[in-house]
């Protein structure tokens, strides 16, 4: 069973938003053959196998650092920003890897609710799409089965502004493109870590975007809401920045057969660092 979109979704006890969700109970077959003398029929036993499916949910200035945090699967120390007040600057320095930290996921849906402990990411692809909020889909494993509770409901989900692709920029080699008609990150951490990046430019406009990348940035940012500063009123933009080094094309899947402007996808992978360097309040 796929669940639909009636429910809240809430990571510890942070309620997120999400576009769509299809967390449920893994359920395997124990198969018992049909014997050689007997009626011929094949017996089974349900066997709960963890949890499975993913969570699509924009990124917000609100949820951005936990959500972030978790796709890469390890949270630096926090740095603090002086003269900020209470302004935090967290870096992820890693190649996202298999085993990251394990939270608890919430599943409500009216009064009935559904918990499962020691979640993971097994996989994570953000997507920057034209005209669109910045998303990021979470692909969720857990070797325990859903534990029923009663729930109150009226959680309510984490408000903020959302990042949307009018509010990113990306810079190839320290020079900045325009030319970026969007950009797809999608990391698989099962069996070995594997990232790949996928580059959309229009032709009709585009660049020279090299072959081998030695740095490309993507810096998101609001144009509305901003962090506190304690007392002393509006503080900084919402703002996150991804980083990522020695990017080697693996093939153009540019499609030539179309009369209109083409939208040239680009596909690297990624042999180097990924750095998330996410702006949050408080602590």
């Amino acid at each position: 069973m796929v669940n639909g979109r009636d429910c809240v979704i809430a990571i510890g006890t942070v309620p997120v938003p999400y576009a769509e969700e299809t967390i449920r109970e893994a359920v395997a077959a124990l198969i018992e053959q049909a014997s050689i003398e007997g009626d011929g029929v094949c017996r089974g036993i349900q066997k709960n196998c963890g949890v499975t499916g993913c969570i699509v949910t924009p990124l917000t200035i609100g949820t951005a650092p936990l959500l972030l945090g978790l796709a890469l699967g390890e949270a630096g120390i926090p740095v603090f920003v002086s003269e900020t007040r209470n302004l935090y600057r967290r870096e992820l320095r890693l190649v996202p890897y298999e085993d990251g930290e394990r939270f608890e996921l919430c599943q409500e849906r009216g009064e009935r609710g559904k918990r499962f402990e020691a979640c993971g990411v097994s996989g994570f692809e953000l997507r920057i799409h034209q005209g669109e909020a910045v998303k990021l889909r979470l692909d969720i494993a857990g070797e325990h089965g859903g534990a029923p509770y009663p729930s109150e409901g009226g959680r309510e989900f984490a408000t903020g502004e959302r990042f949307k692709e009018n509010g990113v920029s990306y810079t190839v080699n320290g020079r900045e493109l325009r030319e970026i008609y969007g950009l797809t990150i999608a990391a698989k951490k099962i069996g070995g870590t594997k990232t790949e990046v996928w580059i959309h430019r229009v032709l009709e406009e585009s660049a020279d975007i090299p072959q081998a990348i030695e740095k490309l940035e993507v810096t998101a940012r609001l144009y509305r809401d901003r962090y506190e500063q304690g007392n002393q009123g509006s503080g900084n933009l919402g703002l996150f920045r991804l980083r990522l080094s020695r990017l080697v094309m693996m093939s153009d899947e540019t499609a030539v057969d179309a009369a209109d402007a083409v939208i040239g996808p680009l596909r690297y992978y990624c042999a180097g660092d990924f750095t998330a360097e996410v702006f949050s309040e408080g602590n």
